[in-house]
């Protein structure tokens, strides 16, 4: 980042602020974007000097963080309508007399749920918890054209008090308020319910509601908490079988709509798709990429540290026969060997924007293209698995799946793997993070060394 006199200063605040996954979201934007920007966390104390102040310093814009999202509002020179109605907000724009307010929490939760193919026109929703974030939610739902709302809490009259100020916003009566201990009221019909309570930021904690038969009404389930990435509510929404997520996306977009506005552009769904990957490694576990030569260890390894360490694999390989419905055999047979390493590359771009806490075991040869090499290191950390060719030889004598060993004595085998290693040595050796050398170990010798090298 090359910060100069043109860097247009963005940031959070908030008190605490260190904590904050913000800064991840829009330092990658600026670079992927080419906008000259930097975005900070700013713990601040008086939040009417700091607002002025950073007005006065010439800040861009901002987000605003607990505890600062209703307070803010009175040191605004405007406020959009919808941040007015739901009583907080947590970006700000520059303007020409001050910083102007908006919530870009509701229109997140709603990017995030249309891109998980759900629309809440004309649907039953649940809301379960009275605060902040269900205020931001109702509000939502019932300005997307949700045909019923019931908002469900431990406390019954902080229900009814916020159904009735939302109801009277639109001037409807869709929001129902229900006590959490008398939900048997709730009609037998489908619904998309949304978690709003604090329920699940702790191992401990349990679920506002814990009757299975509550969760067999879910069409869909949205939980606004991302940190742990499974929490009471995702896990008994997957013992039903139920579409959800948690609330990672509703992170990333808000932040991507504050981002937008701040800089009058709209940011494409294939960049927020690698953001979001981003944000997966940095909080459920980064990515750990197995390259080096056929016969190494990189499957085997691969497994072996998925099994040990609760990570998922993947075998490009394996993903590339799947895909094209054929064997790599074939593939080369039938296209040669330039086509597959095409394919490798079109592999690698798709599993560098889905992939977060898993072992990707390459073929030997993908480290030839300087692309691959490129999405590699934005996919994970690359180990480099040797071995010598000798171990190489005795490992895949009797492989018949290799293209390019097929034909020849085995001393012939022996001469034409020692050439292509001695050709390849160099661009394992530049691309790769850490090396590990693997002969005479078994893979889960190799496993534990790779792991713990993390």
């Amino acid at each position: 980042m090359n910060i100069n006199g043109r860097t247009k200063v963005l940031g959070i605040f908030g008190n605490p602020v260190k904590h904050t996954l913000s800064p991840d979201i829009h330092n990658y934007l600026g670079k992927k974007l080419g906008i000259n920007s930097c975005y900070v966390p700013f713990p601040v104390d008086d939040l009417k000097k700091a607002v002025e102040g950073a007005y006065s310093m010439g800040v861009s814009g901002l987000n605003v963080t607990v505890p600062f999202k209703e307070s803010v509002i009175p040191y605004l020179s405007e406020i959009d309508p919808d941040a007015k109605n739901i009583g907080a907000v947590n970006t700000l724009v520059r303007t020409g007399n001050g910083f102007k307010g908006y919530n870009t929490d509701m229109p997140g939760l709603l990017r995030a749920l249309s891109v998980s193919g759900v629309s809440l026109k004309d649907k039953n929703v649940i809301i379960l918890g009275a605060g902040g974030a269900a205020r931001a939610a109702l509000y939502m739902a019932v300005k997307e054209g949700a045909s019923l709302v019931f908002l469900i809490n431990r406390t019954l009259e902080k229900a009814v008090s916020l159904a009735d100020e939302i109801n009277k916003i639109f001037d409807k009566n869709v929001i129902k308020p229900v006590k959490a201990d008398n939900i048997s009221i709730i009609p037998k019909e489908r619904y998309i319910m949304i978690q709003c309570t604090s329920l699940g930021l702790k191992k401990e904690d349990g679920l506002l509601i814990e009757d299975d038969s509550f969760y067999e009404m879910a069409d869909y389930g949205y939980d606004l908490i991302y940190n742990p990435a499974i929490t009471p509510f995702i896990e008994k929404m997957m013992e039903h079988a139920v579409p959800c997520d948690n609330g990672l996306k509703m992170l990333l977009y808000q932040g991507i709509i504050a981002y937008e506005l701040w800089n009058d552009i709209n940011v494409s769904s294939e960049l927020s798709e690698t953001v979001y990957n981003n944000l997966c490694k940095k909080l459920y576990g980064d990515n750990i990429i197995l390259t080096g030569y056929m016969g190494s260890g990189k499957s085997a390894v691969g497994k072996k540290i998925s099994v040990l360490y609760g990570m998922d694999f993947i075998d490009t390989d394996e993903y590339i026969v799947e895909k094209e419905g054929m064997s790599i055999n074939e593939i080369f047979e039938r296209f040669g060997e330039d086509t597959f390493r095409k394919m490798e590359t079109e592999a690698l771009r798709e599993l560098s924007v889905k992939c977060y806490n898993t072992v990707i075991a390459t073929g030997g040869g993908i480290v030839l293209r300087k692309e691959n090499v490129n999405i590699l290191k934005d996919t994970g950390k690359i180990y480099y698995l040797m071995a010598s060719p000798e171990e190489i030889y005795n490992r895949i004598q009797y492989d018949t799946t290799r293209p390019l060993l097929k034909s020849g004595s085995s001393d012939e085998v022996k001469e034409k793997i020692k050439t292509m290693m001695e050709q390849r040595r160099a661009y394992y050796d530049m691309s790769c993070d850490i090396k590990i050398e693997t002969d005479g170990k078994t893979p889960e010798e190799i496993a534990e060394l790779v792991y713990s090298a993390l």
